[in-house]
């Protein structure tokens, strides 16, 4: 039988108490350098070929969030939290790759001949495939990292809720995004001024297969 270890609860009260939180106190403010923190714990995420295709667009400034409200449909959130997180998909993210692989070197991770073939094979192979794979890459690794930063903060007692009801077209033109980067999450971070409400899951029963899909 399999015993859970401390770190094993306190990470499972991490997963269990997240919820998606819509109400925030407009005057707690959580610190730039605590906002640094969960995304760097957040970029421990795995991506496809380790390219790490995320970029993060962090509003703190009070009036550009009371700006964003309509463009997020009049979502109160993204007002009153202490950021929104807008995560970006950067669709050129394997010219990163040389730079990615060249520090692997120095870490001692990979080796130089090593580095030089997978930088090399992968951005010769991620510019021929067709614009709608590279979507479905960035999204994927988005979806992992936004993972990630609701998880890091909840671990620091702060709240999240992942928002997919906002006009990328406007979010684009407001804050002047080029077409290389794809909005692909709204995520506000604060502390909560309302729990969010407990939602059910269907039963495992239900979603999963053994051996093949019946």
């Amino acid at each position: 039988m399999a015993i859970e270890t401390q770190a094993g609860k306190e990470f499972t009260e991490v997963l269990t108490s997240r919820r998606s939180v819509r109400h925030y106190d407009p005057s707690f403010k959580i610190s730039d350098e605590e906002i640094k923190e969960i995304l760097a714990l957040s970029t421990k995420a795995p991506s496809s070929a380790n390219t790490q295709s995320w970029r993060f667009l962090v509003v703190t400034d009070q009036a550009l969030k009371d700006q964003l409200l309509p463009i997020a449909n009049n979502q109160q959130q993204v007002v009153d939290a202490s950021a929104v997180v807008v995560i970006l998909g950067d669709l050129e993210f394997y010219t990163k790759l040389g730079e990615i692989n060249g520090a692997a070197v120095k870490a001692g991770y990979m080796t130089e001949e090593i580095a030089q073939r997978f930088t090399d094979h992968y951005t010769n192979l991620f510019p021929s495939i067709p614009k709608e794979r590279v979507t479905e890459i960035v999204a994927f690794d988005a979806g992992l990292v936004s993972m990630q930063i609701m998880l890091a903060a909840r671990s620091k007692g702060y709240d999240t809720v992942p928002m997919g009801g906002y006009d990328r077209d406007k979010l684009k033109a407001f804050f002047e995004i080029p077409d290389r980067y794809l909005p692909l999450l709204v995520l506000p971070i604060g502390k909560a001024k309302e729990e969010g409400r407990p939602t059910v899951r269907l039963p495992l029963d239900d979603i999963t297969f053994w051996n093949g899909v019946k």
